[in-house]
């Protein structure tokens, strides 16, 4: 064969590998689930691990170091997001107390469990907690790299509250109320390379707001542009909620720090014919398809959105609106509330 001929074969081959490389990257890298244990009925972590495994769920968030599910997780190979419980932030501002939660909470772990983010509270901002977060994050931060750990990047958890306004999406910033402690923790992120952690949840969005959200808009099933603001086009409220957010770390010097979407979600029962099964379904499988493909948001296109489910399971013990029960992608028996396409 011509040399020439050669040549551009490999070329074609090795381009094609690349691809596909990037695909199974893309779709099967980027989707974990929350896994809670607030219910009285649910399997044993050994179980849970288990089950992660049978549909190649690869990444989880624990709400706390639970030591029966970090010891169930050990040779499993899931990448871990470990929260620090809220009561633990003030006594974190005690870099003593912080070194020994380290020591107590990954040392003993860390050769057989992957974690990948210490999520430093959770949903705290804005709230008389807030003040506790940056130096928490700060003290835990040198506790690990103090151990030789280098590779388990620290940031916090907020929700939609730390933003005082997000409409348009390339308006958003945060409160008054959140914007102090907001310029600590990014200017803590962009020092770290570390991404903001983020709870977005346009089921909320909608409930609360009705009139003028559509559903199909919250539901990713909206076949048309709903929000044109400058340059961008929205066909989901998921996107906008998402840059509305990085709208806000823009002005406050974070424009360089990514966005993880540490909870996400729908429920399943307990709210009239918006919260359904068939709801559920079609907003999961497709906020799956799309944080798993490269499309991005329109402010950050090109890539994948890390994203984790809320929730693994129906959790019974579970407190506030009765809605908070059913958002699990399982029963306790552990078979599925609906189907699910883990991997599109």
């Amino acid at each position: 064969m011509d040399p020439m001929k050669i040549f551009y074969c490999r070329l074609a081959f090795s381009l094609l590998l690349i691809i596909s490389s990037n695909i199974f990257v893309a779709e099967g890298g980027v989707v974990g689930v929350n896994y809670g244990r607030l219910g009285n009925n649910l399997p044993s972590p050994n179980e849970v691990i288990n089950l992660l495994k049978s549909q190649n769920i690869d990444r989880i968030r624990l709400f706390s170091p639970d030591a029966d599910a970090l010891n169930a997780l050990q040779g499993s190979g899931i990448k871990v997001v470990l929260c620090v419980p809220n009561e633990d932030l003030q006594k974190l501002g005690d870099s003593s107390f912080a070194k020994t939660w380290i020591d107590n909470n990954i040392i003993p772990y860390l050769n057989n469990v992957q974690f990948r983010y210490l999520a430093v509270g959770n949903e705290v901002i804005p709230s008389d907690l807030a003040v506790h977060v940056p130096p928490a994050m700060e003290n835990l931060n040198a506790a690990l790299k103090a151990a030789g750990i280098g590779d388990i990047l620290v940031s916090t958890s907020i929700h939609g509250k730390a933003l005082g306004n997000s409409n348009p999406p390339s308006a958003g910033q945060f409160s008054n109320e959140a914007d102090s402690v907001m310029r600590s923790i990014v200017g803590f992120l962009v020092a770290n390379k570390s991404p903001l952690l983020v709870n977005i949840y346009p089921y909320f969005a909608y409930t609360y707001n009705p009139t003028d959200i559509q559903l199909d808009y919250a539901l990713f099933t909206a076949n048309r542009v709903v929000v044109t603001d400058g340059n961008y086009q929205y066909t989901n409220l998921f996107d906008a909620m998402v840059d509305s957010t990085y709208a806000a770390l823009e002005k406050v010097g974070g424009g360089n720090v990514d966005i993880v979407i540490t909870e996400s979600g729908w429920p399943s029962a307990e709210n009239g014919d918006i919260a359904t099964i068939p709801n559920a379904r079609t907003y999961i499988n497709n906020l799956i398809s799309h944080v798993s493909g490269t499309s991005g948001t329109p402010r950050r296109p090109g890539k994948s959105i890390e994203t984790y489910i809320f929730a693994l399971f129906n959790e019974n013990q579970k407190s506030g609106d009765p809605t908070e029960q059913h958002f699990g992608l399982y029963y306790p028996d552990m078979t599925q509330v609906y189907p699910v396409n883990y991997f599109p």
